[in-house]
C-alpha cells in the first residue's frame, strides 16, 4: 500500500506543498515547495479575491498538481484559509481550482486551522513542554492556541494578517493600534474563561513571520528549515530587527539576509504582531516552529471536507 501523501496549505500570502512518506513514528519529507501567491492582495469586501490573485493562485496550484502527479502520491490533503474563506467569490475560486487542477481545496475555519497547526507544531518540537501558547501569523488572520499536555484548551482566530494590515493601514502606528485593540479583547476573553497562559508556558511562533525572524537572526542566505525549527529568539533581538527594518524601503529590506522576496513590505506588520503578543502576554523569548498547518495535515490524517 502506498503511504505517500501530499498536503497543501493554501494561505493568504503563501502556498506550501509537502509530499511525505508516512512512517509508524511520524513522517519523512519527500518534497517541500513554497510560493508567495499573495491571495489577499487587492482583496475587496464586495468582490473578494482579485483577478490577479486568482491567476497567481491557479498557476501555483497547477504547478503543485504537476509535482504531485510525478511523485506517486496516493492522497492529497489540501486546505485554504483566510483569504478564500472570507471572499465572496471564494466558492467560485475553489470550483475553478478543482476544474483546472484536480485539487479539491477544503476551506477551513480559524478554529480548525488553529487545531491543525497545533498538531503540526507538536510533530516538530524538540521537547514536549506541558503548556504551549502557539500563535500563527498569516496573511489574513492570526490564530492563537493555548495547549496543555498536547491538547488544545483554547483556540481563537483574529483578523490580524500581514497582508490585511499592510494593505488596510497606512502607518505602523495605525497597525499597532489595530493589533492592540484585538489583543486586548483576546486577553479579556482568555481571562474570563480562565484560559490565559501561565508564566511557565512556552511561546511558540509558526509560519512566515516567525521563521523569517529566525532566518534574519541567523543571517541565513539559504533558508534551512532544520536550523530554523526549534530556534529561540529573544524579544530584544526582534526589537533590534524591527528598528533596523523600519526606516528601510521595501527594496532595501531585500538586502537583509534571511528575508525572502514577497515579504519585504509585510515584515513590519508581522513583527508588530509578534512584539505586541510578547509584550501583552509577558514573554521575553519566542520558540520558532517551521512546522505548522502543513505538517498538521500530514499527521492528523485530515482530508478535504474535514
Amino acid at each position: 500500500m502506498n503511504s505517500r501523501v501530499a498536503a497543501i496549505d493554501f494561505g493568504t500570502n503563501t502556498a506550501r506543498l509537502l509530499v511525505a512518506e508516512l512512517r509508524e513514528n511520524g513522517f519523512e519529507h519527500v518534497h517541500l515547495e513554497r510560493e508567495i501567491v499573495r491571495m489577499g492582495g487587492g482583496f475587496s469586501r464586495e468582490e473578494g479575491l482579485s483577478g490577479d490573485a486568482q491567476r497567481r493562485g491557479l498557476d501555483c496550484l497547477q504547478r503543485f498538481a504537476g509535482i504531485i502527479s510525478s511523485l506517486n502520491v496516493s492522497q492529497v490533503r489540501a486546505v485554504a484559509t483566510s483569504a478564500v474563506r472570507d471572499a465572496a467569490n471564494g466558492p467560485a475560486f475553489v470550483e475553478s481550482v478543482l476544474r483546472t487542477t484536480g485539487i479539491e481545496l477544503a476551506v477551513i475555519d480559524g478554529i480548525r486551522e488553529g487545531e491543525l497547526t497545533l498538531a503540526g507544531v507538536l510533530a516538530g518540537l524538540d521537547r514536549q513542554d506541558k503548556e504551549l501558547f502557539v500563535f500563527d501569523v498569516g496573511g489574513g488572520s492570526t490564530e492563537y492556541t493555548l495547549a496543555r499536555d498536547g491538547r488544545a484548551q483554547f483556540v481563537r482566530s483574529l483578523p490580524l494578517g500581514v497582508v490585511r494590515l499592510t494593505e488596510g493601514k497606512v502607518t505602523p502606528e495605525a497597525v499597532s493600534e489595530k493589533i492592540g485593540r484585538e489583543l486586548e479583547l483576546l486577553l479579556l476573553e482568555m481571562a474570563t474563561s480562565h484560559s490565559k497562559p501561565t508564566p511557565d508556558a512556552t511561546l511558540v511562533g509558526t509560519a512566515g513571520t516567525a521563521t523569517t525572524l529566525a532566518a534574519i537572526a541567523m543571517e541565513m542566505k539559504d533558508y534551512d528549515y532544520r536550523k530554523v525549527n526549534n530556534a529561540t529568539i529573544s524579544r530584544q533581538q526582534i526589537e533590534a530587527i524591527y528598528e533596523r527594518m523600519l526606516p528601510m524601503s521595501p527594496e532595501e529590506r531585500l538586502t537583509v539576509p534571511g528575508l525572502e522576496r514577497g515579504r519585504e513590505d509585510l515584515i513590519i506588520a508581522g513583527i508588530l504582531i509578534t512584539l505586541h503578543t510578547m509584550e501583552r502576554f509577558g514573554f521575553d523569548s519566542l520558540k520558532v516552529s517551521d512546522y505548522g498547518l502543513l505538517e498538521g495535515l500530514i499527521v492528523s490524517g485530515a482530508v478535504a471536507g474535514s
